[in-house]
């Protein structure tokens, strides 16, 4: 861009000697004529001339110059925040919480512009935040500014109670005193409470400023077994939000789209397998960089596998009768369910192959054996078994159990029994189940009693209200073993028909996989050895981060709400954590009417003052300038036209000198090579196109470079390093193939663009476009984003018909023999192009195989991503369905694209050499 900065240099450089020599310019001396003394004395004339009076307009230019130096010399200041400079003493406080996070610099602008203005006033100022419960201390602007400067928001929304007391406190010591609240404008945190301290502290004026930025929020994250769902809350007049589900690494595992049409608060679903929502850690709404806009999942909101076998007998296990229908029905919200296919000789080892989480037996006796074996390496390497009591397990010789057992059970009304079924007691603190109900409604007539070992009571997560144990549990290696003393089904007691059993199998879930306390956890480390110490925390703009000084432990069952003593965060160790959200489920947002409180409020304009001395200054030196240059032009000792004449001159020069710049500047890149495209002609690379999206074009880079990887260790190709291109900047004709993956968000490429694209595909490039869409398309549905955006796409490409990839087609077998293109995903289908007949006129032909190659190949199983790994050679991503063989028949796939690509009609032709050779007669 021409800049006119250097120019205007130039152009006083030139002008102040111009001007200086017309000034001193004097027109030719006339010829000396001798006239009679008398003559010559009645015609001579004064000098100097008075003008009868001075013309308004130079006296109005005069009076604006004397008029701009005055007001230099006061210091005049504009606040664009609307503040006016005043010196009595000033108060501002300041909202801290997590809805201040998204505009937080916007707020320190609009603070410092105030705390600029009452300094130059001369008055004392002091800041509060609304977090604090100490007394805030008057000082001078900088002592202000400095604590403005250290202010962070937090990710918790402050109580204004107590900074309420301090407001008054200080109003009452300070008269006149001069209240300004920056406002976060929702109205939990008792901000009518604030507002009636405010009232009633009788300082001489009270400001409001609120942001025009309204906050969205999640709330109640639940990972079930049909979906990742949370609500998504808001108080200002967005139409929709984005929800996005991120893994550990912060990476997107992936994103839904919310519509709130009229409402308030809104449930978005996010549909992926289990084995991919269990990878989430945490969901966050774009654009929006807040604590309140993260939920964090934890161990328990996995999704767990969990495998049941039952005792009973295939002829009895109808619906109400089988102890399997409670445990499904109680299970299923939160679980998947996996049972044993008829007629499968051991059901226990058949279902531990397919690598459960939890195994349930309903009163399932394990003999010694191979079956007791691969049950105790199941638990030994961290699995869940969870057994129920029965006729079987009462009188089996079983070592999986957490306690010894009575041969005989307890029953209403035997020799070992009670007068009437016995209640619950309530759980202990120590037990998972602390601060569940004890329903008095479930009862127990009949259970297998324990044997009163020592360390009985430290087994015992659940109680009758006689004492004896319902629910037993011991760690046994990395796993854990929980047995309920009573059957699962209603014959026993109707436990598995309350709603509490739902829930104590939910938090036994929540518990596979999670490692025993370490003996330093159990000793003392805490002060509790049941709490759960803080791990990472959020801090108010969202991001996870390392507990502060302040953070306290929480105790089991901890359900918030968020504070300075537990902000919300990861809590425990290992993999044995929980989380503590920003919002509980119940929750809500909503804004504060300053109206009906009979206040105003006004919007909060960032950006700092500006002095006005120097524009000032210029205005007076100009304006003095251009008096000087009226008053020589009046006395006759300025001569207009040899000025106007080199001011015309002057200008012409810059225009041509403008111009020949900016001819210059679009030449220069077309006239000469870059050094990337130098590289690029000489090494063979790979290519993705740049998407805009970072963490798209880091996996694209990834993948690409494993891609590359492979082709040096499998094949006699070498490639360099691949490369991100930018179809509008770059050249394309340096590489024969371009991996272009499909961001939804991107911009639509211009049409000169797609012009490029158009002539790098005819000329011999492939592209292979990903949509990356394969687990979100469905048969006859809507379109998803991604390929709505490449159908908008190929409608400026000259493209040819396409065909769902044939299992004879050549890109096939261009090096391994592929039935089909796997990724990510395994489910999508890969397009490439149906070559029709070679039209004769060749100028108007389509984009179309060159040498019997595709110029175009569009997939939707994410290919780059299951090619990606690490520096150590470790996959990055989970495929769908999973495997070592997926990810190697994706590998596979890959190189065959390159090889199809490189080599064209070659390995076609040598697929037909038998019918060629026999047409030749050899």
């Amino acid at each position: 861009m021409f800049s006119f900065a250097a120019p205007l240099a130039l152009f006083g450089l030139i002008s102040l000697p111009m001007i200086y020599w017309l000034l001193r310019v004097t027109p030719p001396r006339p010829r000396e004529i001798v006239f009679p003394p008398t003559k010559i004395l009645r015609e001579l004339k004064p000098d100097e001339e008075t003008p009868a009076k001075t013309p308004w307009w130079l006296m109005a230019l005069r009076l604006a110059l004397a008029a701009a130096l005055i007001f230099a010399m006061a210091g005049p200041v504009w606040a664009p925040s609307g503040v006016v400079a005043s010196s009595t003493p000033t108060l501002i406080v300041l909202d801290d919480g997590w809805t201040a996070a998204p505009t937080w610099e916007r707020r320190l602008a609009g603070a410092a512009s105030i705390i600029e203005c009452a300094a130059r006033a001369g008055g004392p100022v002091a800041v509060a935040l609304a977090s604090e419960s100490a007394a805030p201390v008057p000082g001078d602007g900088p002592r202000a500014m400095e604590k403005l400067r250290s202010a962070r928001p937090k990710p918790f929304l402050p109580d204004r109670k107590a900074i309420g007391e301090q407001v008054a406190a200080f109003a009452h010591a300070h008269k006149a005193t001069r209240m300004v609240w920056i406002s976060d404008g929702v109205v939990q945190g008792d901000a009518s409470g604030f507002v009636r301290v405010l009232k009633e502290s009788g300082a001489s004026g009270v400001e409001i400023y609120v942001e025009d930025h309204a906050p969205r929020a999640l709330a109640a994250p639940t990972n079930d077994a049909a979906a990742l769902s949370v609500d998504v809350l808001r108080i200002g007049d967005d139409a929709s939000a984005v929800v996005d589900a991120l893994d550990a690494k912060g990476r997107t595992v992936g994103r839904a789209e919310v519509d709130f049409g009229g409402a308030r608060r809104v449930r978005a679903k996010i549909e992926l397998p289990v084995e991919l929502r269990n990878e989430v850690s945490h969901l966050r709404i774009q654009g929006e960089n807040s604590a309140g806009a993260v939920a964090l999942l934890d161990a328990r909101s996995k999704v767990k596998r969990v495998a049941l076998i039952g005792g009973g007998a295939a002829d009895e296990a109808q619906p109400l009768l089988s102890p399997l229908y409670y445990l499904e029905k109680a299970l299923a919200p939160f679980a998947q369910i996996r049972t044993a296919r008829p007629g499968v000789v051991d059901p226990v080892q058949a279902l531990l192959a397919e690598q459960p989480n939890i195994l349930g037996l309903a009163d399932v006796g394990l003999a010694p054996g191979e079956t007791f074996d691969a049950v105790s390496r199941f638990v030994e390497e961290g699995g869940t078994l969870i057994r129920f009591a029965g006729p079987r397990l009462a009188n089996a010789d079983d070592g999986l159990l957490p306690v010894r057992l009575r041969r005989n059970g307890r029953v209403l009304g035997g020799a070992m029994s009670w007068e009437e079924p016995k209640a619950l007691a309530e759980f202990d603190a120590t037990s998972p189940f602390f601060g569940l109900p004890a329903s008095k409604d479930v009862t127990v007539q009949r259970q297998v009693l324990a044997e009163p070992d020592p360390g009985l009571a430290d087994k015992t997560w659940a109680r009758l209200s006689d004492g004896t144990p319902l629910v037993t549990a011991e760690r046994r290696g990395k796993g854990l073993i929980v047995l309920f003393h009573v059957n699962a089904d209603a014959n026993w007691s109707n436990l598995p028909i309350s709603g509490l059993f739902v829930e104590m199998l939910k938090r036994i879930s929540a518990m596979a996989g999670e490692s025993a306390p370490s003996s330093s956890e159990r000793s003392g480390m805490v002060a509790d050895p049941s709490a759960l110490a803080p791990m990472r925390l959020l801090d108010g703009f969202g991001a996870l981060g390392a507990p502060g000084l302040f953070a306290q432990s929480i105790p089991p069952g901890f359900d918030g709400p968020a504070s300075a003593e537990h902000p919300p965060g990861l809590y425990g160790s290992g993999e044995a954590f929980v989380s503590v959200q920003t919002l509980r489920p119940t929750d809500e947002i909503s804004a504060f009417d300053f109206a009906g409180a009979g206040l105003s409020a006004n919007v909060l304009r960032a950006g700092g003052q500006l002095d006005l001395r120097g524009p000032l200054l210029v205005f007076a030196l100009a304006a003095f300038i251009a008096d000087a240059l009226i008053a020589l032009a009046l006395a006759g000792k300025l001569r207009l036209r040899p000025l106007g004449a080199a001011t015309a001159a002057l200008f012409g020069l810059l225009c041509v000198m403008a111009m020949t710049s900016e001819t210059r500047a679009e030449s220069a890149p077309k006239s000469a090579a870059t050094q990337r495209d130098k590289d690029a002609a000489l090494t063979a690379r790979l290519a993705y196109v740049i998407s805009g999206d970072a963490h798209v074009d880091e996996i694209s880079r990834l993948g690409l470079e494993a891609l590359t990887q492979a082709l040096n260790m499998r094949t006699s190709f070498s490639p360099g390093d691949p490369v991100g291109v930018d179809p509008a900047k770059d050249e394309l004709a340096f590489y024969p193939l371009l991996y272009w993956p499909i961001v939804a968000s991107a911009p639509q490429p211009p049409a000169k663009t797609v012009a490029k694209v158009t002539a790098y595909m005819k000329q011999g490039g492939t592209i292979i476009f990903d949509t990356r869409d394969a687990l979100s398309q469905h048969v006859g549905g809507a379109p998803t984003p991604e390929a709505q955006w490449l159908r908008d796409l190929t409608k400026g490409l000259d493209i040819p018909p396409l065909e769902v990839t044939p299992r004879d087609h050549v890109i096939t077998k261009t090096f391994y023999l592929l039935d089909g293109f796997v990724g990510r995903y395994a489910n999508g289908e890969t397009w490439v192009e149906a070559l029709p007949p070679e039209p004769k006129d060749q100028a108007a032909r389509p984009v179309r195989a060159t040498d019997s190659v595709s110029a175009i190949v569009i997939t939707s199983n994410d290919l780059a991503s299951a090619w990606a790994h690490d520096k150590r050679g470790q996959p990055l991503f989970p495929l769908t369905p999973g495997g070592a063989r997926q990810r190697e028949f994706a590998l596979r796939g890959g190189i065959n694209l390159v090889m199809y690509t490189l080599t064209g009609n070659y390995k076609s032709d040598q697929v037909h050499v038998r019918d060629l050779l026999e047409r030749l007669g050899q």
